[in-house]
């Protein structure tokens, strides 16, 4: 099974930017659609975007098109979430996810998590 790291979170103020990454070790990366979720205090899990194993990108999350954009660098091993124009709305915390079989309906449902990383908007 796919390990994943997430880092990268931290605090940021509003309208700042911050780009998120993920580790993935125990096999390649080019076997799996990489997502990248949220979470808030209270709320369920919320799928955003993801990329398959061709590049393609997929948004679940209205409210982040324009703002965040996810690449992968498979020689690396590594993906990245780049989030611009930060809203406190978006301080959560931010997990990647992988599955091989693509990208999940509705951003959830992968085979496997990272811990996730926490994301601070304020002023």
């Amino acid at each position: 099974q796919v390990q994943l790291v997430e880092s990268g979170g931290g605090l940021v103020q509003p309208g700042g930017s911050l780009r998120l990454s993920c580790a993935v070790s125990g096999s390649t990366l080019d076997g799996y659609a990489i997502g990248w979720l949220r979470q808030t205090p209270g709320k369920e899990r919320e799928g955003m975007l993801c990329i398959s194993r061709s590049g393609d990108i997929t948004y679940y999350e209205d409210s982040v098109k324009g703002r965040f954009t996810i690449s992968r660098d498979n020689a690396k091993n590594m993906v990245y979430l780049q989030m611009d124009s930060l809203e406190p709305e978006d301080a959560a915390v931010y997990y990647c996810a992988a599955d091989d079989l693509g990208c999940p309906p509705y951003g959830l449902g992968y085979d496997s998590w990272g811990q996730g990383t926490q994301v601070t908007v304020s002023s």
